[in-house]
């Protein structure tokens, strides 16, 4: 009898057990999954679309005499976009070298020195508000504080308007990273001796090396693409850049200039400069995906 029991009792929970596609929460995690994919769908048209038509109209164009030759004049065909490749190069491996520096330093400050303190609460404050800043504003500042101290527009003073850009996501991001170190690592350094430097120096930084790296290449990633501030600090030029305190060419600024033109040739040029631009700055968001994904 117990047995008989035991059996009805094992069948009635096998059959709970089993889904009803008509219940509560199994409709509603339909409609959800349907819901979910609709509007991730419905994202996904508009970049596949642009991306259609940067390959369709852009890759036309691609060719050796795209990568090395100068813009050309109104009425003139052929042409490439090679000076401007040049001088997006130049700018953001300014603005790198400018900003990094100061970023993790300022990070270091943050996470590991004085990280309730009230400097470090400003600080904070402040570059969460820069990571929202106009782009087009720091171009106005630099104008203001380099190019008219310089008297002429530069590469030089567009490689600080994207600094100012990148220095806040760079340092939130390191900052980040430095506090994702179990603290276990930096009492084990202390315990054997180390100073606050030398565990920053040989335990913090390089733990934390990986994601800050992923930092660096997605703010780089996204300074590549501004064109505001450009405008107002390097300003755009036809010839090869040979001196950081001339104008320099951009694929931003070209493509903008060439788009309103009514010659078709130039307008090509664009769409091969839009694709190349996209192909950039998707290499640096495959490359920081791939430097900051977690070693198994």
């Amino acid at each position: 009898m117990r047995e008989r029991t035991r059996g009805a009792a094992a069948a009635s929970k096998a059959l709970s057990l089993r889904r009803n596609s008509f219940e509560p929460r199994a409709l509603s995690n339909l409609f959800l999954t349907v819901g979910a994919c609709l509007v991730a769908a419905l994202g996904a048209v508009p970049l596949i679309s642009v991306l259609y038509m940067l390959i369709v109209k852009g890759g036309a164009r691609l060719s050796a005499e795209l990568f090395t030759e100068l813009p050309p004049a109104g009425f003139e065909l052929g042409g490439g976009i090679g000076n401007a490749i040049q001088g997006t190069l130049v700018t953001v491996a300014i603005a790198s070298v400018i900003s990094i520096p100061i970023a993790i330093l300022a990070a270091v400050y943050l996470a590991e020195f004085r990280p309730n303190g009230r400097i470090a609460a400003i600080a904070r404050f402040l570059s969460k508000v820069l990571t929202g800043f106009p782009s087009i504003l720091a171009g106005v500042f630099v104008y203001a504080a380099v190019v008219l101290l310089m008297g002429s527009y530069s590469a030089l003073a567009g490689g600080v308007a994207l600094a100012v850009l990148m220095l806040p996501t760079v340092t939130l991001t390191a900052e980040g990273a430095m506090r994702m170190v179990p603290q276990r690592m930096k009492d084990a350094a202390i315990g054997m001796g180390c100073t606050n430097a030398q565990v920053v120096w040989s335990v913090t930084l390089p733990t934390a090396l990986p994601s800050i790296v992923t930092g660096v290449i997605l703010a780089v990633a996204r300074v590549a693409g501004e064109s505001a501030p450009l405008l107002f600090t390097a300003l755009f030029s036809n010839y090869w850049l040979r001196s950081l305190r001339e104008p320099t060419a951009s694929l931003s600024i070209l493509i903008y200039n060439f788009s309103s033109m009514p010659f078709e040739n130039q307008i090509e040029l664009a769409w091969a400069a839009s694709l190349v631009l996209v192909l950039i700055v998707l290499t640096f968001n495959i490359l920081s995906r791939f430097i900051g994904r977690p070693q198994v």
